[in-house]
């Protein structure tokens, strides 16, 4: 599969999402979307990047973008994790993992010298055009969230 670029459009995606409603990348077009992949909720450095991202959610949405994370994790596992944590972010559930595959982030993963299908943690920063503007790719949390505002910000 070919890795997505910057100036691609980005994959579009209708998924179910915390509290019962559903998040679509045409639904927020028009606006700047920043598109997060993470492995899973409630893990040490999942739960530090979806709080990273929800103590500057003020400053997103002052610049008009909209952030969205997604795992694997159902829905329901998203409503627990947000108020387990008091997120501020939406949470998508690509539970059949289709979005992450067409972002290319659904990737082989070794552990213990066993290989196996998992998330590389990676963001996509989408113009309001539906562009991708910039992408992170295994990403490492310290700073990210950040990093992602400072960009947002050139846009």
């Amino acid at each position: 599969m070919q890795q997505l670029a910057i100036g691609d459009t980005a994959p579009s995606f209708d998924l179910e999402s915390d509290g019962g409603a559903r998040v679509s990348l045409d639904a927020l077009k028009g606006k700047p979307v920043v598109v997060y992949f993470y492995p899973k909720d409630n893990t040490p450095g999942c739960t530090k990047e979806a709080i990273a991202f929800s103590e500057l959610i003020e400053d997103f949405n002052n610049l008009g973008v909209t952030i969205v994370g997604m795992s694997p994790d159902s829905a329901k596992k998203h409503d627990n994790f947000i108020a387990k944590h008091n997120l501020a972010v939406r949470l998508g559930a690509d539970t059949d993992t289709s979005t992450a595959e067409a972002y290319g982030v659904w990737v082989e993963k070794s552990m213990y010298g066993k290989k196996h299908m998992g998330v590389e943690r990676s963001t996509f920063l989408v113009d309001k055009t539906g562009k991708i503007a910039q992408i992170w790719r295994k990403v490492k949390v310290p700073g990210h969230a950040e990093a992602v505002l400072e960009a947002a910000k050139a846009l």
